[in-house]
């Protein structure tokens, strides 16, 4: 349904480091989850695409900075290195996408209520479908002045936005680990 005129799709792995992670909600089962969507990528040949964010305080090349070891990139798979939350903003992903005739993305990883979100929006405005893999993804609880919010209402929000998400001509959805599909 993809405004983008192109049919293929893309998994994309959003700053799944070890200094992101290291203290998120469900973090082994939602690695596991990710590896398993990564497992069906491959044997798909659906092209795979990590994201990885740094900042003054995730400094490019440290061991923060670096993806989770329960996690291996392939040589020949996609990496985006990006300073802001959304992956499209100040990197080539929009043109490695077109190069690669990708309209749909499929979307895992962390943090839900930050970098995950601001590139499903940025894809859903640049027109590809968005599938957000809705156990594959996660956050922190924040404590912000008086507010506790739990990563786990973060979570279930995000993954609940979607079912109402709707553009022109453009598919936002959820899908369980188990039941995706990139046959």
């Amino acid at each position: 349904m993809t405004t983008l005129e192109r049919d293929g799709t893309a998994l994309l792995v959003i700053d799944v480091q070890k200094g992101v992670v290291e203290d998120a909600f469900h973090r082994a089962r939602v690695i596991a989850n990710i590896n398993e969507a990564l497992g069906k990528a491959r044997a798909s040949n659906t092209p795979i695409v990590w994201v990885q964010h740094a900042d003054a305080e995730l400094v490019s090349g440290s061991t923060q900075w670096e993806i989770v070891d329960e996690l291996t990139p392939l040589d020949d798979e996609q990496h985006i290195y990006k300073r802001y939350g959304s992956s499209f903003e100040d990197t080539n992903l929009d043109e490695m996408l077109s190069t690669l005739n990708v309209g749909h993305l499929v979307i895992t990883g962390a943090q839900t209520n930050a970098c995950v979100r601001h590139t499903i929006h940025a894809a859903l405005e640049r027109g590809y479908d968005v599938t957000l893999v809705s156990d594959a993804h996660t956050t922190s609880d924040i404590d912000w002045e008086q507010w506790h919010v739990s990563a786990a209402q973060l979570i279930d929000e995000q993954n609940l936005s979607l079912w109402y998400y709707e553009l022109p001509g453009r598919l936002a959805q959820t899908v369980k680990t188990s039941d995706l599909s990139l046959a």
